[in-house]
């Protein structure tokens, strides 16, 4: 812990039953929560008639009751924040926990492929939460309102959960080069969170605003008001729940495509980046990492538009409407379709198997491997290549006009072995269950990455992922925890060291 810190001091460690207990009263508070947002698709179904609000209703009792339980026999005083040992443990196990919960009102629905699956159920929740936007249902056109609306706020609440984490746990945990985007939010003791509740609040108030702004340019331009608000919670959030099979192209409107484009390109930007500009403080456009994702896209959209139009796919205007929201759409690991990609010829098909990778800006919601993480790589090989040509010569490597400290760069490295390791792993045990290679390869990935749509006839984008066996669902949820918790927080824990204390 201390060597993550820069700091020398020993500490203490402490007894499992003192140090666990702030974590399982965290979680607690967290399932309280979670049973009050089950009350909006309880309330929806109640008032069309559904008898599906029953479900809702009773699962957030169950929800209600054991949260409040966590909270009262696990109570304490959480002024002085969290250790690192305990941050480490809170995370993987309160998203795990509240996807587990959120999954009851899914298993007691009764809807086709939910009904007495908890597997499905659980894999529904975790691409959900995770934002990740894979799904095992079909009928979506048809399906309850209420069921609808429940997936969409759970992406909504994933999308919001992973911009405080960002923000407030993983610059101070130093997962992955993160440490570099420390923020006042960041206290840089042995304490983590002290000041988590300051910035959550901030980000959800650009939140709600910017999910509200979408709904209703949804609204405006050609969905029903139903629809409006479940895309927007799927679109800022960059999760791509849609309430039809079909994604987008039900709509088949370019005003609505190029309105999409936009507000997932808006979650794709790093939210304090929002606040820092309400409060006259930045430019976003000035930022690193916004320069580098939006020159990526545009350069990208560019090549497949032009490719397109060339081989007489579509003319001009829509070569570059479906170029430009399907590129952004699998880059902001949002997931949506217009159209499927796949049947564009081989290369678009390997160029978009090498987007699901990239991802949107750190202290988003999106996910993949993050923007930053490629640029100090880059810097990282510059360096390495001039001093080849100039052995004697001392090269600077810098980001945002800042020294990049060697612990950055080494984390950034690691980060990047032990992703394609696990991606590799994913891949082969997925092989093993006699998945062909690309559907194992482009699932591996789209869940690792947190994409939704993977490759092939399988799980491409006009298909999904309800025919793969059990056990591929059960590795695939493992896969979208892990990559939306930035890998470290979740491997950490098999560490036989992290539970010696």
């Amino acid at each position: 812990m201390s060597a993550v810190l820069g700091s020398r001091r020993r500490v203490a460690p402490q007894p499992s039953s003192l140090a666990i207990r702030p974590v399982l009263f965290l979680t607690g508070g967290m399932l309280v929560a979670l049973a009050a947002t089950m009350l909006a698709p309880m309330a929806l179904d109640f008032f069309v008639g559904d008898e599906h609000w029953k479900v809702f209703a009773a699962s957030s009792v169950v929800t209600f009751l054991c949260g409040l339980a966590a909270l009262q026999i696990f109570h304490c005083r959480l002024e002085v924040g969290l250790t690192l040992r305990q941050a480490f443990l809170l995370t993987p196990f309160a998203w795990s926990t509240v996807a587990v919960f959120a999954a009851l009102p899914l298993y007691f629905s009764g809807y086709q492929e939910l009904s007495g699956s908890f597997t499905n159920s659980l894999f529904e929740s975790m691409a959900g939460l995770t934002t990740t936007g894979s799904t095992v249902l079909t009928g979506l056109d048809a399906a309850p309102q209420g069921l609808l609306l429940w997936r969409a706020l759970l992406q909504w609440l994933g999308g919001i959960g992973i911009v405080a984490t960002a923000i407030a746990i993983l610059p101070t945990l130093g997962v992955g080069g993160m440490q570099l985007f420390r923020t006042e939010s960041s206290d840089r003791s042995d304490k983590v969170l002290p000041r988590a509740k300051e910035i959550a609040n901030a980000m959800l108030g650009v939140y709600v605003a910017m999910t509200i702004a979408c709904a209703l340019t949804y609204w405006l331009i050609a969905m029903s008001p139903f629809d409006a608000i479940a895309h927007a919670l799927t679109t800022v959030s960059t999760a791509g729940f849609s309430t039809s099979d079909s994604s987008f192209a039900k709509w088949n409107n370019p005003a609505l495509d190029w309105a999409a484009v936009v507000f997932m390109l808006s979650g794709a930007v790093p939210y304090v980046l929002y606040v820092q500009f309400l409060q006259g403080r930045s430019d976003p456009l000035r930022n690193s990492q916004v320069r580098a994702l939006f020159g990526f896209l545009l350069a990208t959209i560019v090549i497949v538009a032009a490719g397109l139009w060339f081989a007489g796919k579509y003319n001009l205007a829509d070569s570059l409407r479906h170029s430009a929201f399907s590129v952004v759409s699998i880059v902001t690991t949002t997931g949506y379709a217009t159209t499927d990609y796949t049947l564009w010829g081989n290369v678009a098909t390997g160029l978009f198997f090498g987007l699901t990778f990239i991802g949107g800006c750190t202290g988003s919601t999106s996910g993949g491997m993050k923007i930053f993480r490629f640029e100090v790589m880059a810097r990282m090989f510059r360096g390495h290549f001039l001093h080849l040509l100039y052995p004697r010569g001392v090269f600077v490597r810098s980001y945002a006009g800042r020294v990049l400290p060697d612990d950055v760069i080494g984390s950034v490295v690691v980060y990047f072995s032990i992703f394609f390791a696990c991606y590799s792993g994913l891949t082969i045990a997925l092989m093993a269950l006699d998945l062909d290679f690309l559907t194992s390869a482009s699932a591996a990935v789209a869940s690792l990455a947190n994409v939704g749509p993977g490759l092939g006839p399988i799980i491409g984008p006009s298909g999904n992922y309800g025919s793969l066996p059990d056990a591929a669902k059960w590795i695939l949820s493992f896969a979208m925890l892990l990559g939306r918790l930035e890998l470290f927080t979740v491997l950490i824990l098999f560490m036989p060291q992290f539970w010696r204390g």
